[in-house]
């Protein structure tokens, strides 16, 4: 009877720890998956460095060190709001960026589908993740965009020439 004593703590101590050992993963499942929703480490210009500069460039001016060797030079993507009247177009940047629905003109047949790459891309693959990933590379961008210089005439200048 004595050994059987010694045995019951030992039990309920090894059936704890196998309790514990087995809800371990379900417990560690939202985490894991708001770890993976959020796209920890990687700034848009972190994104943009690994994803993009190879063809846009570092400076996202489209010179990367493939630019030269595609169908179609890459745009100037610093420019993007200028070409648009001073506006940046987050959603279509967003649209363009993403590829998964084409915008017309726009991405090509040389642009990857980021969208898809970014899905399949292992533990970050959730569609919230790669939304964000996106949304990050967009707000990049959007801070790339050169400034619209608005001309201020001299003082004078409005009037017209001296009579």
């Amino acid at each position: 009877m004595a050994r059987t004593k010694d045995v019951m703590p030992m039990t309920l101590l090894a059936s704890i720890t196998l309790a514990a050992a087995l809800a371990a993963p379900a417990l560690a499942a939202p985490a894991q998956q708001t770890t993976e929703a959020q796209v920890t480490g990687e700034t848009g210009d972190e994104l943009f460095k690994t994803y993009c500069a190879s063809c846009h460039g570092k400076s996202a001016k489209g010179d990367g060190p493939i630019a030269a060797h595609l169908r179609s030079r890459p745009p100037d993507l610093t420019l993007l709001a200028k070409r648009a009247g001073g506006k940046f177009d987050a959603d279509k940047v967003y649209r363009i960026i993403d590829g998964r629905n084409a915008v017309g003109g726009h991405g090509g047949p040389d642009m990857p589908v980021w969208g898809d790459a970014f899905k399949r891309s292992g533990t970050t693959g959730t569609e919230e993740a790669v939304r964000a990933r996106i949304r990050s590379l967009v707000e990049h961008l959007r801070s790339l965009q050169v400034q619209i210089s608005r001309a201020v005439p001299a003082p004078g200048a409005a009037e017209g020439p001296a009579r």
